[in-house]
């Protein structure tokens, strides 16, 4: 179970809304949220509706100016409760879209695909088991992109259409 509380204005001051689980349009409640407060279990913020475009992980604790984090400049738009994930972590990354091209099945994190695993990008996924990130950047840096269990044919058409994938990290117990 997790809880987050986003407010209007910076350092957790304005109107204020509660999600306890997914919410795909904060505007509806909100006119912007621009501060949270994480008081159990993780979050997935987006800059977008519908969980898309720059996205950030959150655990617990408070955020007092959301412009601070990588590309949220106009606030949080929707949100997203990661659960929790107790066992193993199974996911296939491709090369390109539509799970073509070069595989590999990944159980752990992975912090340079280039150099652990000899492949030029991933443009899609199929997540076995558990909740993974995929960055930008080597070594778990730059802009995430949050993938769950299931088929991700396009890393692309989820609101990152410039972005490549550079490393990979389990969602494991930070979100406990």
């Amino acid at each position: 179970m997790g809880k987050i509380i986003l407010f209007e204005e910076r350092n957790l001051m304005g109107r204020s809304v509660e999600c306890m689980s997914d919410c795909p349009e904060l505007t509806s409640n909100l006119s912007r949220c621009m501060s949270c407060r994480v008081e159990s279990g993780c979050f997935m913020i987006y800059e977008r509706s519908n969980f898309m475009g720059n996205q950030h992980l959150l655990t617990r604790g408070e955020v007092s100016d959301i412009t601070s984090l990588i590309g949220m400049s106009s606030g949080v738009k929707s949100c997203r409760l990661i659960p929790m994930h107790r066992g193993q972590f199974r996911m296939r990354i491709y090369e390109r879209e539509n799970l073509s091209g070069q595989m590999n099945e990944l159980m752990d994190d992975v912090e340079n695909i280039q150099e652990q695993l000899r492949m030029s990008d991933c443009q899609s996924c199929q997540v076995l088991e558990g909740h993974w990130l995929l960055f930008e950047q080597p070594h778990f840096r730059g802009r995430m992109i949050y993938v769950k269990p299931g088929e991700h044919r396009s890393i692309r058409e989820m609101g990152m259409n410039s972005m490549k994938i550079m490393s990979m990290r389990r969602i494991t117990d930070m979100c406990m």
